[in-house]
This record gives structure tokens, C-alpha cells and sequence, in this order.
């Protein structure tokens, strides 16, 4: 992509309305716009790094065997009538009526959609286990919206829900997910530690919160320092593999984790002191096991071995992406910008021509450009008429893993200059080398 034909509207200055660091560096580097209090439009750049994170999470989901459809953003009030939490939710629920005065709502969360579908189609065990998942808008009309995409009323939200006949089955289903949160954050760059949390509105008796370390983080947690070398499961990993699956969870639950909310400080004290860690930290996941809270009054039954009806068990599984962009910036950033893993980066790397116009750099650069865009290689070409400056702030500012650097006097030698911007090294090679670095 050539940035004189890309949309990437950069701001200057700093926003005096952003308090995060996440949300200053977003709105700077032209990837949201904010549309309404809480709700953002996402540009280009943005989306690019949106779309990166949803592709990992379904390969994720889609590896542990659950199952996407979609399901719409508006929903029946009637269904949540059913369940007995339309009244209970609160104000965070958008409630509307459509023209025939019929009540709807904009889904918070789809527990009691998902439940109506089983029921609608699924009468037997054998059709059991059943895990599906989807990727969709909610909205959530949170009393003071914050912190850029990091607390929005609108945002994307991966929500996966199992269906089991029993606890076992259940428990599994639980334990699959947990190994595939392990997965999706670690390819993204981050290590997750999952904490003991609250169940929230969403209801049940066992919870975890994926929570990853920084120093900006939103509340403070607790947890045992082994949990920062505990290895992630590998791609292999069989899900089927019931003891597998568990054995892992249980290295992973081994040591004390919790949020704020669960924290029992006389466990945490009871720690070796070179073992504790408190830190601030953010959620980027939560997987609740709530058995048959919605089943039961919604009558999402199946025939059982026995011949009996049998209210299925039912955990549910959330993802943020849109939150997710936010956490991984405030996880990966200096005073510069944005330090993208190149997991999730909008582009795997940046030419910058250093003088625009000099036959030599424009040639060097529309070459290096047309050979490595025609093998795949996910690129932005700064071809703008600026000077160098701005063209090494703009490259840092979005954060973009690897800069090709071609100038007039690199090139009197037969070189140009790669620049990783994870670390700050610089490299020189000779343009076939930088072509070859690249093209794998």
C-alpha cells in the first residue's frame, strides 16, 4: 500500500480528552474516531489490526472445536423475560421498541439467544458436546464510557456458549476454552494469567478472568511470579485428551491469582515474599461455567441416556477484540508510538524513502516495493514529498515491526538501513539482502 493513496488521517497533537495511553496513541495514529460518547468508528489502520486479532481468535476457537454462526445485535425482550434478567440487568441495557411498539434490546450478551436457538433444533445427547461462537457488536450503555476502546458502550465481542448433558462434560467444555484463552493471547504477544473472578450479572459458580500485566492497567490483582514462565500449550494440543486438557488447567490454577474483588490477602500474604506479585492488569478475557441458570426456566432440554429429560449445563466464553487493540498497545508502546508483535501488526513493515523525487531512492524503493508486495508481504510505502522527520515519527507512531530506510547516501554505497522497532536496532543491507530478509 503507498501511503499517498492510504487513509491515515495522523493527528498531531495529543487529544486533551484521552487519559489512556492506548486511547492517545489510537486516535494519534488515525486508527478510530470517536462518533459518540463510548462509540467509535474504526479507520483503516485500526481495522487492519481489528481484523488480525479476530482471524487468531477463530483459529483459536475453531482448533478447540467450537462452532461459528452470527447472531443478530438486536433481540426480543421476550427471550430475557424467559430467563429472568430483563428486569434484573439494569441501565446498561439499551432498551427500544420498534414500530409495532414490540420491546427489544441491543444485546449486551446472548446467553438467552444462543439457549433459544438450542432448544429450537437439539433434542438429543448424541448431539452433545456442542460449543458455538460467534463474533458480533454489542452495546452496553455504561454510566461514564472511557478510556477509548478500553471501556466502550459499543464494541466487538467474541462469545462462545457449550452446551453438555453433565458436569463432567461441562467442566471439559470449560477447560477447553481456558487452554484455547492460553493460546489466542500468546500468539498475540501476551501472556495471560488467568485469575479467579467474579461471576457478574452473567451468573454461575466458577469464573476465570484472563488478565495481562501493565503498568497503566485498570484495576490492581494478585498472583504467584511462576505464572510469568509457565508454558503456553503448544499448536498440538489434543482437546479431546480429557486429562490432557486438565492437567494443563491445573498447572495454570496451581498458584494464587486473583482480581481485586476475589483477593484474599492472608493467602497472598502467606506467599514466599521473592514469589508475590501485585500489579495493575487488564481483562482481556472471561470464561464463566454457570451449569443450568438459563436451561432450566428456558426449558433447553435433552433426552437423555436414561430416556429422562435432562436441562443441559452451559458455560459461556468471552473475548473483547476491540479491547484487545487498546490492551495490546498499552502492553507494547514507548514515548514514540506503538510497538506492534507482528501478530497483530497493521502492516509487517514500513519503506521509507528519505528523498522523495532522487532518481536513485525512487527507484530503489518502487523496486523493493513491486517485489515484495507481488510475494505476499503485507507493506506501506511512505512515498510522501516530506522530510525525513516526519517520516521516522510517523513510522514509529504506528507502530509498524520493521522500517526499510532508503536515502541518497546509504545507496552511494549499495545499502539501505532496516530498522526493528521493537528494540531500536539498526541494520544495513544491500537491497537484495533487505528482498530477501522479507520474501520468505
Amino acid at each position: 500500500m503507498r501511503l499517498s493513496r492510504y487513509f491515515l488521517p495522523i493527528l498531531r497533537e495529543t487529544p486533551k480528552e484521552a487519559e489512556l495511553v492506548s486511547h492517545r496513541l489510537m486516535l494519534r495514529a488515525g486508527m478510530i474516531r470517536q462518533e459518540a460518547a463510548g462509540i467509535y468508528a474504526f479507520l483503516p489502520l485500526g481495522l487492519r489490526v481489528l481484523n488480525k486479532i479476530c482471524a487468531i481468535v477463530r483459529e483459536e476457537q475453531d482448533r478447540s472445536g467450537a462452532i461459528e454462526l452470527l447472531m443478530p445485535t438486536i433481540q426480543s425482550a421476550d427471550l430475557w423475560r424467559e430467563s429472568g434478567r430483563y428486569d434484573d440487568y439494569g441501565k446498561e441495557m439499551l432498551r427500544i421498541k420498534d414500530r409495532h411498539e414490540r420491546e427489544m434490546l441491543y444485546g449486551p450478551t446472548n446467553e438467552e439467544m444462543i439457549t433459544e436457538i438450542f432448544r429450537a433444533y437439539v433434542r438429543s445427547y448424541k448431539d452433545l458436546p456442542l460449543n458455538l461462537y460467534h463474533l458480533q457488536w454489542k452495546f452496553r450503555d455504561e454510566v461514564r464510557p472511557r478510556f477509548g476502546t478500553m471501556r466502550a458502550r459499543e464494541f466487538l465481542m467474541k462469545d462462545a456458549y457449550s452446551f453438555d448433558l453433565d458436569y463432567a462434560g461441562a467442566r471439559h467444555a470449560y477447560n477447553k476454552m481456558f487452554v484455547a484463552y492460553l493460546r489466542t493471547f500468546a500468539r498475540m504477544g501476551l501472556r495471560a494469567i488467568p485469575m479467579v473472578a467474579d461471576t457478574g450479572p452473567i451468573g454461575g459458580n466458577l469464573s476465570h478472568e484472563f488478565i495481562i500485566l501493565a503498568s497503566t492497567g485498570e484495576s490492581e490483582v494478585f498472583c504467584h511470579r511462576d505464572y510469568l514462565k509457565f508454558p503456553i500449550p503448544d499448536a498440538d494440543v489434543n482437546f479431546d485428551d480429557v486429562a490432557a486438557i486438565q492437567a494443563i488447567v491445573d498447572t495454570w490454577t496451581s498458584r494464587y491469582a486473583a482480581t481485586s474483588e476475589k483477593h484474599d490477602a492472608a493467602a497472598f500474604e502467606a506467599l514466599p515474599a521473592d514469589k508475590k506479585m501485585s500489579a495493575r492488569g487488564i481483562e482481556v478475557g472471561h470464561i464463566f461455567y454457570f451449569g443450568t441458570k438459563y436451561s432450566k426456566p428456558m426449558r433447553a432440554v435433552v433426552a437423555g441416556p436414561d430416556g429422562g429429560e435432562h436441562p443441559v449445563q452451559m458455560g459461556s466464553y468471552g473475548i473483547g477484540p476491540t479491547r484487545l487493540v487498546a490492551a495490546i498497545i498499552e502492553a507494547f508502546h514507548d514515548d514514540a508510538g506503538i510497538k506492534w508483535p507482528e501478530a497483530v501488526a497493521p502492516f509487517r513493515l514500513a519503506i521509507l524513502n528519505l528523498k522523495q523525487g532522487d532518481s536513485a531512492t525512487d527507484a530503489a524503493c518502487e523496486s523493493l516495493y513491486r517485489e515484495l508486495s507481488a510475494r505476499g508481504v503485507e507493506l506501506l510505502y511512505n512515498d510522501l514529498d516530506e522530510r525525513p522527520g516526519p517520516k521516522f515519527a510517523a513510522a514509529d507512531l504506528i507502530g509498524i515491526p520493521w522500517q526499510i530506510l532508503v536515502g541518497p547516501k546509504g545507496l552511494a554505497e549499495g545499502k539501505v538501513e532496516l530498522k526493528c522497532r521493537a528494540d531500536g536496532s539498526r541494520e544495513l543491507l544491500t537491497p537484495a539482502d533487505a528482498l530477501a530478509r522479507f520474501a520468505r
